[in-house]
């Protein structure tokens, strides 16, 4: 007999021969199972019914602190936030819910050893903790001008930022200077 059970499968074997003694176990087996199926079928409509995480969250796999800044659709205009302030190898949810964009944008900088993770989709920030809507005119309006690299969630409706270390360090460069670093050229003599 098997019973299935949303993914899981549980198999019972067919009961054997084997005397009082077995037929006694069989029993005792089947009064259990008995009383364990509606526990796991009541688990499952459970399991079924709790929506999965949907978030967009980042995690930090350098050995340093990092800050984060976030930028997003808001509704009809764009909007930076930031600061969080993530540990080395730790993740934290920067979005919570369903993502309603495919484009997210990050700037991270690396407090312990400098460096930043930046790219070419320059949005508001400022030093303290902000929320700031638009992206026009950082400096007219008193904030910085920051360089922020593009995420694509393929419109998925959850997503995770791995932040690594650079696999090709220049001696030059910080930890953390790029999110992916090309190889660089070899030292000229």
């Amino acid at each position: 007999m098997t019973s299935a059970l949303s993914s899981s499968t549980i198999e019972i074997a067919p009961a054997r021969r084997g005397g009082r003694r077995a037929a006694s176990r069989r029993l005792s087996a089947r009064a259990t199972w008995r009383a364990l199926i509606p526990a796991l079928a009541a688990a499952s409509i459970f399991a079924a019914t709790t929506p999965a995480a949907a978030d967009f969250r980042l995690c930090n796999q350098s050995a340093s602190r990092v800050g984060i800044a976030l930028g997003y659709k808001d509704g009809d205009v764009w909007a930076t936030e930031g600061w969080w302030n993530i540990g080395a190898k730790s993740c934290e949810t920067l979005l919570r819910g369903d993502l309603v964009a495919r484009f997210y944008y990050v700037y991270a900088i690396d407090y312990d050893l400098g460096g930043e993770w930046s790219g070419k989709a320059f949005m508001c920030t400022r030093e303290k903790e902000f929320t700031i809507r638009g992206i026009q005119d950082c400096l007219a309006r008193g904030f910085d001008r920051t360089g922020f690299f593009e995420v694509d969630t393929h419109e998925q409706k959850s997503w995770t930022v791995q932040l690594t270390e650079p696999k090709n360090k220049h001696p030059d460069q910080t930890a953390g200077a790029n999110i992916d670093a090309p190889p660089l050229p070899p030292p000229k003599p």
